[in-house]
């Protein structure tokens, strides 16, 4: 069974995000989502609650597993059995930095491979980045995240 790594802060997880899981849980015999403790990017929503509402989101998909980490990908993905890192590719904007850490994994992990999906249309603009700073201004989000992550940013900006 192939085990595919999909790493992030996931802050929040967007439907994004959901969509590359599902197509990747297709693909792969089992999808872990590692969400990365990220304290050096001053995530907005803690790592336990960022881990809650991705289990939550993805509940339904029976082969993915989602888990915190901290530290190198690539000890990660060993700890993991995994040789297989998923990433997504919004824009071409994405690519040349997502090259970039691909190439630096496989110096660190020759036998990874990195394999690139990208969102459905309707996905493709969707970042976590917006996400928050519209649920910040008070903005309806609802279109772009899970009800429970939509209610869980309302509840962090009290709007």
């Amino acid at each position: 069974m192939t085990t595919a790594i999909y790493p992030g802060t996931f802050d929040p997880i967007t439907n994004g995000h959901y969509d590359l899981i599902e197509r990747a849980s297709r693909l792969f015999g089992k999808v872990v989502v590692a969400i990365a403790s990220s304290p050096g990017k001053g995530p907005t929503l803690d790592l336990d609650t960022r881990l809650a509402l991705t289990r939550e989101v993805v509940a339904s998909l029976g082969n993915v597993e989602v888990v915190g980490f901290s530290g190198l990908m690539t000890e990660f993905m060993k700890e993991q059995n995994a040789r297989v890192l998923l990433r997504g590719l919004r824009a071409v904007s994405d690519f040349e930095y997502e090259l970039q850490l691909a190439n630096m994994n496989r110096a660190q992990m020759p036998d990874l491979e990195t394999v690139f999906l990208t969102p459905e249309v309707e996905n493709s603009y969707i970042s976590s980045t917006l996400v928050r700073e519209i649920s910040r201004l008070g903005g309806d989000i609802s279109k772009h995240v899970h009800p429970k992550v939509a209610q869980t940013l309302r509840s962090h900006y009290n709007t």
